[in-house]
């Protein structure tokens, strides 16, 4: 009787670690939960400078706003800083080589505040995301490490049905603007 009460335990404390095991893994905000062809989390963010993606009275912007359209949405750990900025500037320098149903936006866990600072700064021809609470950056598993407040540099190319076309996890900031306008120019 002890026996099989004891084989019993030890059953239902395997089975209670690989449910543990398993929120543990999906719960893990650094690890990657889209893939090419999945559709883009339908997330509602602020953003700032948002008429240059082509909407108007609103201060927020979701992928579902701009349906329709190619959107290429490059995260960067925090504006101002070094290689945020060089990327952030490569993109402002070939803008306007997109094709016009193209729209670009840069996001970062940042503030509004610093967003602004980072467009008026580098005179950023395009709107930034504001993620601040996490919630888009949590749900694409592009945490830049668990106990972090900031995404990986990683960018997502989404094409006119909101699915996922490209995704570019490693990123070199001198290089990657051009590399994403000769794969969204060649998608065509």
């Amino acid at each position: 009787m002890m026996q099989c009460c004891m084989k019993r335990l030890w059953v239902l404390a395997s089975v209670v670690g690989v449910i543990a095991w398993g929120m543990t893994a999906w719960a893990d905000d650094t690890q990657l939960k889209v893939k090419v062809g999945d559709p883009f989390p339908n997330v509602v963010l602020e953003a700032v400078q948002i008429e240059k993606a082509g909407i108007s009275g609103k201060k927020t912007l979701s992928i579902a706003d701009l349906k329709g359209k190619t959107v290429v949405i490059f995260f960067y750990p925090k504006a101002l800083t070094k290689g945020c900025t060089i990327e952030s500037c490569g993109f402002r320098d070939i803008i306007a080589e997109f094709p016009k149903d193209v729209v670009i936006l840069g996001a970062s866990a940042d503030d509004p505040e610093l967003q602004q600072k980072f467009i008026d700064t580098h005179m950023l021809p395009y709107a930034l995301l504001c993620d601040t609470n996490l919630e888009l950056i949590r749900q694409l598993g592009i945490l830049s490490a668990p106990t972090a407040r900031t995404p990986k540099r990683i960018t997502f190319v989404v094409d006119k049905d909101g699915k996922i076309a490209r995704i570019y996890d490693k990123v070199n900031v001198n290089t990657h603007p051009k590399e994403v306008l000769a794969f969204v120019k060649g998608s065509r």
